[in-house]
């Protein structure tokens, strides 16, 4: 049983993991209807936090129906992390996550995100003065060094375990890496067979097919895995894991209707949170991923990202719906 504070997340939980301009209220709604067990903010920066900017407080935003949900922040500066919390707490979340993964050139090369892992002496001062500010469980995302030369987490997790987070989600690559190469679990499986660690270990990375979910599982005595880029554009990813852990099966591919209706609740969502321009605008990444596989789809795509107004969605949406049903591909993959 994995918990996080006394945030019980049941016996192996499937995490919504943190990707910027993807993890927002409207995407996290969807994937927590199809079995996401937590979830987390998109990133914020702390500098942002400060400054109350616009967009960085907008991801503060959350909703009861998303709970359990952390909200994760990034940042090179210990005082300005630390004077984030309280921000953050304001916000109530269940949890505060702390991002030092992010590999992006722009991140981490001001020593935040993944940048900070060429410092861990500064990464544990940092981490400590947040955990002793916080009211709330305080979790860990990382990566399993800064190169090659520097695959040091199975020493990290250990002493961020001994200043007092509740849980760390480790990528399987290096910050150097990116996201390119395949993700090396087995350093995940030796933070947690660590027979000093006692707090949850999440592995995230590649962990794209339900097959390998299982696989990481057994091989690595994980407790849950977080999920990434499978999950874009393909919510029912979650209770398809879910499904076939408990029964060895796959579950039929979403339909027509299931599909139709699911993008609609994301559409409407995001509408409702941007206003209806950049609501729009932003489904438009959705779609490709929420009708990959239907044959001739091309066309239908083509209108769905072209088009500016919600009615005129909701009758291509609709023109969708007809011209399926009437190929009679109820259940198509």
């Amino acid at each position: 049983m994995a918990k996080i504070g006394n945030i019980d997340l049941g016996e192996f939980p499937l995490l919504l993991a943190p990707m910027e301009d993807v993890s927002d209220p409207p995407f996290r709604s969807v994937c927590k209807m199809h079995g996401a067990d937590l979830m987390y903010t998109e990133f914020i920066s702390s500098e942002g936090l400060i400054r109350h900017a616009r967009k960085s407080v907008m991801k503060l935003d959350i909703y009861d129906e998303e709970r359990p949900i952390g909200i994760q922040f990034f940042g090179g500066e210990i005082d300005t992390m630390v004077g984030c919390v309280e921000i953050i707490e304001e916000a109530k979340p269940d949890l505060i996550d702390i991002n030092y993964g992010c590999p992006v050139k722009g991140v981490a090369c001001r020593g935040a995100g993944a940048g900070i892992l060429r410092d861990v002496p500064k990464m544990v001062k940092m981490t400590a003065e947040i955990v002793k500010k916080s009211k709330l469980p305080v979790t860990i995302k990382t990566r399993l060094g800064w190169d090659e030369n520097t695959k040091n987490v199975v020493e990290v997790a250990e002493r961020l375990q001994d200043i007092g987070i509740a849980a760390i989600s480790i990528h399987g690559r290096t910050r150097v890496q990116m996201y390119k190469g395949d993700a090396d679990w087995s350093l995940i499986g030796a933070v947690k067979n660590n027979a000093r660690m006692h707090i949850p270990v999440f592995l995230n990375g590649d962990v794209d097919t339900p097959e390998r979910v299982k696989m990481v599982r057994e091989v690595y005595g994980i407790d849950g895995v977080m999920i990434g880029r499978a999950a874009i554009g393909y919510p029912w990813f979650f209770n398809k894991v879910k499904h076939y852990l408990k029964t060895g099966e796959h579950l039929p591919e979403p339909g027509i209707d299931d599909r139709i209706k699911t993008t609609r609740h994301h559409l409407h969502r995001s509408v409702e949170w941007k206003g209806e321009k950049l609501g729009l605008l932003e489904m438009r990444r959705h779609y490709a991923n929420y009708f990959r596989g239907l044959p001739s789809v091309k066309d239908f795509r083509e209108k769905l990202v072209r088009i500016e107004t919600l009615p005129e969605i909701e009758a291509v949406l609709e023109e969708m719906r007809a011209a399926y049903a009437e190929m009679g591909m109820v259940m198509v993959g």
